[in-house]
């Protein structure tokens, strides 16, 4: 016969090896309890009535155990697979639970949503994509270390090597006396080749570069109409003078023909109407002489 008031006093006051006691309280350990807390009515030995929500691989299980079974330890806990739908869920644990005290209902249907709630949680974390940080033992680093080292000094040394051979032959220091790999002196002098002639094609199919440059300022513009001012007005005395040697040269051939009569007669000023049309500007100048 089981009486769970003497193992209560048993368990709370002698010794429970699921029990722990920190700062904040007495906590439980055995799984089936369904708060975590050691108390009387949380306590899955005390009680022989009792229920609790477990998890089995993300699959939810619904455990009860009753006093009928108490003498069968290995058919002590009646379990029923819960759905995954929560609302399904909890509709069950209402069928199962209907004559069962409030208190162990309510626990159950809370156990129930937080478990839903970090499998969730658990599923996200899963599909996110998250850095792994791996750490490197120090020595295996110096080791790495000084083989990378060792291996570009031997990489340099080789290419030494490698050039003044070629030098060499190039130079017919060696003659016809060694039988070095003609295919492969060959081949670098044809890769040698290859890279003048891609050279001599990029500048071949360098394109000439067009630049745009702003258009002239309103100064520069001032100042060259200023120079074409310049410009007709240097035409405009060219063609005076011009005017004006004609007009002597025809008063000193009428000079020589009536020689007699102009120091008798009063001279008469000769009036020259000139038009200069300039094509920059289209304005007409107009000078008398």
């Amino acid at each position: 016969m089981q009486h769970d008031d003497v193992i209560w006093q048993v368990i709370r006051h002698n010794h429970c090896s699921f029990m722990s006691k920190i700062v904040t309280g007495n906590f439980c350990r055995n799984p089936y309890n369904v708060t975590g807390i050691c108390n009387r009515s949380s306590c899955p030995l005390a009680n022989s009535r009792y229920a609790t929500i477990r998890d089995h691989e993300g699959v939810f299980y619904l455990y009860m155990k009753t006093i009928e079974r108490a003498h069968k330890p290995n058919d002590l806990w009646e379990r029923v697979k819960l759905p995954r739908n929560y609302e399904k869920a909890l509709e069950l644990i209402d069928q199962h639970l209907q004559y069962w005290p409030k208190f162990l209902v309510h626990k159950n249907k809370q156990r129930l949503t937080k478990m839903t709630q970090y499998r969730i949680r658990m599923r996200k974390l899963v599909l996110k994509v998250r850095e792994k940080i791996v750490t490197m033992p120090r020595k295996q680093q110096k080791r790495e270390a000084r083989r990378e080292e060792k291996a570009e000094k031997a990489a340099v040394l080789d290419k030494s090597i490698e050039k003044e051979l070629l030098e060499r032959l190039k130079k017919g220091v060696y003659g016809d006396i060694y039988n070095y790999p003609v295919e492969a002196y060959d081949n670098i002098l044809n890769m040698e080749e290859m890279k003048i002639a891609d050279v001599e094609d990029e500048e071949e199919e360098e394109e000439p570069e067009i630049e745009y440059v702003e258009g002239y300022d309103l100064e520069e513009e001032e100042e060259d109409m200023e120079d074409f001012g310049g410009f007709s007005k240097a035409v405009e005395e060219k063609d005076d003078d011009e005017v004006d040697d004609d007009v002597e040269d025809k008063r000193m051939k009428r000079k020589g023909r009536d020689g007699s009569r102009t120091g008798s007669k009063a001279r008469k000023q000769s009036r020259v109407l000139i038009e200069v049309e300039e094509d920059g500007f289209g304005e007409r100048q107009r000078a008398r002489h």
